[in-house]
């Protein structure tokens, strides 16, 4: 059964195309990553699908409520955690639990308890009764995510959580959702992370100008590319396009940037000797040379036509 479903999702701003008919669906106790760059309309569709937003056209379900007929239904059944931390930095953390306890029509006892247990989880008791404009970044991220989970949804929507967290504190909550997810919660990821997405994700859908491009296991997408990505390094802009010129005579598919020329192809051992001979023959020598199995970054280049946008880093411990 699908926990979340979406068909045909339109959403216009002005005359903007947000989205353009998006098709999502994630399984029970399943993670879906959805990848795109910048304003592809990731966050747009987590909008609508938390009912924050209401989609022009199309139908969307949320463990089989339908999102626009019965949005507080909906809302009862999912918890959301965004890019930044919604959390009252006046309270303490634990205060911060306890209210949305109430919030979510717990009992006080209750709402106790619980804050409790999530605090433990997410390793902040011992900060629990300090306010929380006094937490790193990473502990306001913990604790936005605690917060989303007070009234244990069964959905999760998680709009590229770990944006600006240092690795330490990233790799800390991709744990936390790999739990959850074992625990049976169905979670929505988008992310601009792709080494998330392939560590997390059952399914990924790439969105880009608000429209779904591809879909599949991360293993199925980077299959598309090949088996195997030669990649080498060509500082001079003239030189590396010279290098895709004479690469292009190679069996496989030729991209890159920033000084990178890669070539996919399935024939690795092979192909390596071709693309060498191929720049030579173009009088051109690389910097450096490599070869590696394909990425998620590598489909997501060669897809959109350029690098994810990674967000830029802040320590956040």
């Amino acid at each position: 059964m699908s926990a979340i479903e979406a068909t045909g999702l339109t959403k216009r701003f002005g005359t903007v195309q947000a989205l353009a008919g998006v098709d999502l669906s994630a399984a029970e106790g399943t993670v879906l990553g959805v990848l795109g760059p910048n304003g592809a309309g990731k966050t747009t569709a987590v909008r609508i699908l938390c009912t924050i937003l209401q989609a022009d056209e199309g139908s969307a379900f949320v463990a089989g409520v339908d999102v626009a007929r019965h949005p507080q239904r909906v809302r009862e059944l999912i918890g959301l955690a965004g890019q930044y931390a919604a959390v009252d930095e006046n309270l303490t953390g634990r205060e911060n639990l306890r209210m949305v306890g109430m919030l979510t029509h717990m009992g006080r006892r209750a709402a106790r308890t619980r804050a409790a247990e999530l605090l433990e989880r997410f390793e902040l008791t011992d900060a629990g009764d300090r306010p929380a404009r006094t937490y790193s970044g990473g502990m306001r991220r913990r604790l936005d995510l605690a917060a989303a989970l007070v009234h244990r949804p069964p959905v999760l929507f998680l709009d590229e959580p770990t944006t600006g967290l240092d690795p330490s504190s990233r790799t800390g909550l991709w744990g936390v959702v790999e739990d959850l997810v074992a625990d049976g919660t169905t979670v929505l990821l988008t992310t601009q992370y792709l080494e998330e997405a392939d560590r997390l994700a059952d399914r990924v859908v790439v969105i880009d100008r608000g429209s779904v491009i591809a879909q599949g296991t991360p293993g199925e997408l980077k299959r598309t590319l090949g088996a195997t990505i030669i990649e080498f390094t060509i500082p001079e802009p003239a030189e590396a396009a010279r290098a895709r010129s004479a690469l292009a005579a190679v069996p496989g598919t030729v991209d890159g940037e920033d000084g990178l020329v890669r070539l996919a192809v399935t024939d690795g051992g092979a192909a390596l000797m071709d693309a060498v001979r191929a720049l030579d023959a173009a009088g051109v020598r690389p910097a450096a040379a490599a070869v590696r199995e394909p990425t998620l970054d590598d489909v997501f280049l060669a897809l959109t036509g350029h690098a994810v946008e990674t967000p830029a880093e802040e320590v956040a411990a």
